[in-house]
């Protein structure tokens, strides 16, 4: 039973908390490239100059184009949440609407044994640690159960 009185997301501004939560990214307004984390400054397509960025909500969901399991404790920012550190998989997302590959952590629960490249994963939002019954809340991809046919390739 957690003690938690609210939830907040450890770093502001990247995801959001809804019941379907979305990363935010942005997108770039002249060439359409989009961009994870979001770019503030200018668009980084060599082809554009645009410095309009509006924010965007990116699709939800996506296939695994690779994964790999993290065996080590990673530097700081990170945070372990167990002692001794227990390695978790990664896994790089090919958003199809975007045609962008975003990395971040598979959800508790599932390991690289749960993924096959071209498997669909979704967004989830889960807690990372709790400081001062304030749960910091990360996204995660969760595997869907469904896979593309014909997926080829294996883990990096």
């Amino acid at each position: 039973m957690s003690t938690s009185t609210s939830a907040v997301p450890a770093i502001e501004g990247w995801f959001t908390t809804d019941d379907e939560p979305h990363l935010l990214g942005t997108r770039c307004s002249a060439c359409g490239t989009y961009f994870f984390p979001r770019e503030e400054v200018f668009c980084r397509n060599p082809s554009c100059s645009s410095t309009d960025l509006p924010e965007a909500r990116l699709s939800r969901t996506g296939k695994v184009w690779s994964y790999t399991n993290a065996g080590y404790k990673p530097p700081e920012p990170y945070v372990a949440t167990t002692d001794p550190f227990e390695p978790f998989a990664i896994a790089a997302v090919h958003l199809l609407d975007e045609d962008m590959v975003i990395l971040g952590q598979v959800a508790d629960g599932y390991g690289v044994d749960d993924l096959k490249v071209g498997d669909e994963v979704e967004l989830v939002v889960e807690t990372l640690f709790n400081e001062d019954g304030v749960d910091q809340l990360t996204w995660r991809w969760k595997p869907t159960g469904s896979a593309s046919a014909g997926a080829e390739g294996g883990a990096a």
